[in-house]
């Protein structure tokens, strides 16, 4: 017998006979573990760890801190929600500062990848790092600042994702008027800009045209948070591409190996998409988007994409059932990016790299967000030196606290 079978036998038996807790200390535990080392500039970055793992001597994935920053947003926001902390509140309170940060940095309203101080010690090495992005320097409020650009689709996509899930979990009037002001301002640049996000230097990162899905995402928050600015910009383009939206999640869809980081995507994309919108045809033609990308990917063992179903289609006994199981397992997993190599273990299917079938989750190799990493991937990993920041069990984890997946 294959060795994922065995395992997947001995799980089935833990899941009858052995009651499994996705326990709210490992989440606030992580949660102290973010606001201690993974957020020393208001977003969220990784520490790089002496070798004998004592000393902070760096920080790395600068490229993608507003996305983890909007995730980690939402993660906040249900916390919140649930618990009614004050430390919540608090930290939702400065990743929102954080991502106004990465607006106001800028100076023309575009998203900045990440942004730290000009005279911090970790500069050179991460614009070492992010050359290839193109870093900038600007001054805000009589300080200065190093920002990284060449902004993707993927950053605004997890900002927002964040801003619509606080919006409605977070009633406080001023936090609600501050994730306004941030849509408003983000949405504008790029309507300005035909769908494109513009560099202060001209340049174009990349456009959201090709992608009808994620352009009325980030309408359908836009209308939701300020109706008298958006709300006929978004009836104007659902009219035209709310029948689209399952064209591009159908090619996603047709391979589950390459570029796996698009479905979490197309899941925080459609997980406003859909929620704020009526019944009609346009919620149908989103809603076929959503099977789509969940008919690929629902056997792969995703937390993140289980509750996101959860969200938008309701109970599911199996499902949640298995959500909770692996939570359980994520909080076995390593929190440094130690290397993983199941490569002769594990049977591989075509690429050598590659398990035939999804691996558990405990044994998937490093990740920033474990949910985004192929689940076939036999090898990844580095030194062991850099520290991944847990936003990959907290989010998940509040979200099923706040849906009825997790009793507490």
């Amino acid at each position: 017998m294959q060795y994922l079978q065995v395992f997947r036998f001995f799980w089935l038996l833990l899941l009858v006979f052995v009651p499994l807790h996705a326990a709210e200390q490992d989440a606030l535990a992580i949660d102290a573990t973010i606001q201690a080392r993974h957020v020393p500039y208001g977003t969220v970055l990784n520490p790089v760890f002496d070798a004998g793992g004592v000393s902070i001597v760096n920080y790395t994935r600068c490229g993608d801190s507003a996305l983890w920053t909007g995730h980690y947003l939402a993660a906040e926001a249900f916390r919140y929600k649930v618990t009614s902390s004050p430390a919540a509140l608090a930290n939702l309170r400065a990743a929102l500062a954080g991502l106004a940060l990465l607006r106001d940095v800028t100076g023309t309203g575009v998203l900045a990848r990440c942004a730290i101080p000009a005279d911090s010690p970790y500069a050179a090495a991460i614009a070492s790092e992010e050359a290839a992005n193109g870093i900038f320097h600007s001054t805000l409020h009589g300080k200065s600042w190093m920002w990284v650009g060449n902004t993707s689709r993927d950053q605004y996509s997890g900002v927002f994702f964040g801003l619509g899930a606080a919006y409605d979990l977070v009633g406080d009037r001023r936090i609600r008027f501050g994730i306004a002001s941030l849509a408003v301002r983000l949405l504008g640049n790029l309507l300005d800009a035909g769908w494109a996000v513009k560099m202060p230097d001209g340049s174009t990162s990349t456009t959201f045209v090709l992608r009808p899905d994620q352009q009325l995402a980030l309408l359908q928050i836009g209308r939701h948070v300020n109706a008298r600015r958006f709300e006929k910009a978004y009836a104007q383009a659902a009219a035209s591409l709310a029948p689209a939206v399952p064209v591009p999640l159908g090619f996603d869809a047709l391979d589950d190996h390459d570029s796996y980081f698009k479905f979490n995507l197309d899941f925080i994309n459609l997980y406003n998409l859909i929620r704020l919108e009526d019944s009609g045809t346009d919620r149908l033609a989103y809603e076929a988007g959503f099977r789509a990308v969940r008919s690929t990917t629902g056997n792969h063992r995703n937390a993140h994409f289980n509750m996101i179903d959860r969200a938008l289609n309701g109970p599911d006994a199996a499902r949640d059932a298995e959500t909770l199981a692996d939570l359980e397992a994520w909080l076995k997993r390593p929190r440094t990016d130690v290397l993983v190599d199941w490569r002769g273990e594990i049977a591989s299917c075509g690429d050598p790299n590659l398990a035939c079938h999804p691996i558990p989750v405990e044994e998937r190799p490093p990740s920033d967000f474990v949910w985004q990493l192929n689940p076939f991937q036999l090898s990844g990993g580095g030194k062991g030196i850099i520290e991944g920041a847990g936003i990959d069990y907290i989010l998940p984890y509040w979200m099923a606290r706040y849906y009825g997946v997790v009793q507490q």
